[in-house]
């Protein structure tokens, strides 16, 4: 029994750190703020860090329409 529990926080703890580098790979980037993964894992972080992945995407993405979970209520600005 030990070993079993021992095994499953091993896999969630490699679930959450995979998921965790890819998010914040995907808010760090420089090529283009509509990679569809990164668009779902910011969209559904809680609400402090999606504000801060949002912000990222600002400071490099400017210019560009805002991605899914960055966007204001009109869909054309960040939020």
């Amino acid at each position: 029994m030990k070993t079993l529990v021992r095994l499953l926080l091993t896999i969630v703890l490699a679930v959450v750190v995979l998921t965790g580098f890819r998010w914040y790979r995907y808010v760090s980037n420089t090529d283009s703020p509509y990679d569809e993964i990164g668009i779902t894992f910011n969209s559904n972080m809680p609400g402090p860090i999606n504000n801060w992945g949002c912000a990222k995407l600002k400071t490099t993405f400017s210019s560009s329409l805002p991605p899914y979970g960055c966007a204001a209520s009109d869909a054309t600005q960040w939020k």
